[in-house]
């Protein structure tokens, strides 16, 4: 959750907006040894967005790299 809202915060101070940002969390880890284990990790779901948002933050990034 931590990650999303870090990442949402940037992506508006920055002018962009994605119609989703979720957290879901994927299969279970089977290491054989404990295979009920849930994952450690969750993904952040950056979800669909337009070409004029794609286009933003690609402008963000580009601008990021160029420092």
């Amino acid at each position: 959750m931590a990650a999303r809202d870090g990442l949402a915060a940037a992506l508006r101070a920055a002018g962009v907006q994605l119609p989703v940002l979720d957290v879901r969390t994927p299969w279970p880890d089977t290491d054989g040894a404990d295979a009920a284990r849930p994952a450690r990790y969750a993904l952040v779901h950056l979800g669909v967005c337009s070409a004029p948002v794609a286009h933003a933050i690609a402008a963000v990034i580009r601008k990021g790299v160029a420092g």
